[in-house]
C-alpha cells in the first residue's frame, strides 16, 4: 500500500501545485476590477478589453481550482447523514459517489466540449466586441482543463477512499503541506478543520 499512499500524494501535490498557482489569479482580479473603476470614475474611460480580461481571469480561476476545491473539501454540499457514517460506511459512500457521479460528469463535460472547443480554436475566435480580446478560444479551453484537473484530484479522491476499503480504518485527509494556510494570526490547532473522514 505505500505505492498507492504514493501516488496519492504525489496527486495531492499536483492538485495543491495547480491550484495555488491558479489562485493568484485572484489578486489580478482585484487590481484589474479597481484599475477599471478608476478609468471609468475618474478618467471618464470604459476599457472593454480591461473588462473582458477580468471576466477571463474569473473564467480560468473558477475551473482551473476545481481540482484543489476538492482536495481541500471546500466544495459546498448539504451534510445529513454522512457525517454520522463509520469512516468505511464514508469510504463506500465516496467510492460510489465517485464512479456514478463524477465520472459520469466529467465524461459529458469532455465530449460535450470537445468539438466546441476545437472548432473555436480552428476559427481563432475572439470577442464579439470590436475592441475586445482576441483570445476567446483559450478562454473556452479552460473546460477541458476543468475536466483534468478534476479528474486528477477525483482518482486521489478514489485511491484514498478505496484504501480504507481495503485495509479499513479512517478516511487520511491531505498531507498537510497540500493544504491552504490558514488566515493570518491563527494557526493550525484553530482553523476549521475538515469534516471527519473527508479528505
Amino acid at each position: 500500500m505505500r505505492t498507492l499512499d504514493r501516488i496519492v500524494g504525489l496527486l495531492d501535490a499536483l492538485t495543491a501545485w495547480i491550484g495555488r498557482a491558479f489562485s493568484w489569479l485572484t489578486l489580478f482580479m482585484v487590481l484589474m476590477t479597481f484599475a477599471n473603476v478608476v478609468l471609468r470614475y475618474v478618467f471618464g474611460l470604459s476599457i472593454v478589453a480591461a473588462y473582458e480580461t477580468v471576466v477571463y481571469a474569473f473564467g480560468i480561476v473558477l475551473t482551473g481550482v476545481a481540482g484543489w476545491t476538492l482536495l481541500t473539501d471546500q466544495h459546498v454540499r448539504i451534510d445529513v447523514f454522512y457525517g454520522r457514517m463509520s469512516g468505511r460506511a464514508q469510504a463506500w459512500v465516496n467510492v460510489v459517489g465517485t464512479v456514478i457521479f463524477l465520472v459520469p460528469l466529467l465524461y459529458v463535460v469532455a465530449s460535450r466540449s470537445w468539438g466546441y472547443v476545437g472548432r473555436s480554436w480552428k476559427m481563432r475566435e475572439t470577442s464579439n466586441e470590436i475592441a475586445g480580446l482576441d483570445y476567446l478560444y483559450v478562454l473556452k479551453s479552460f473546460m477541458l482543463v476543468f475536466v483534468v484537473v478534476l479528474a486528477i484530484q477525483g482518482l486521489a479522491f478514489f485511491l484514498r477512499n478505496l484504501r480504507v476499503l481495503i485495509l479499513g480504518g479512517e478516511i487520511r485527509g491531505p498531507a498537510p503541506g497540500n493544504l491552504p494556510a490558514p488566515p493570518p494570526g491563527e494557526d493550525m490547532a484553530g482553523a476549521a478543520q475538515p469534516e471527519r473522514g473527508r479528505p
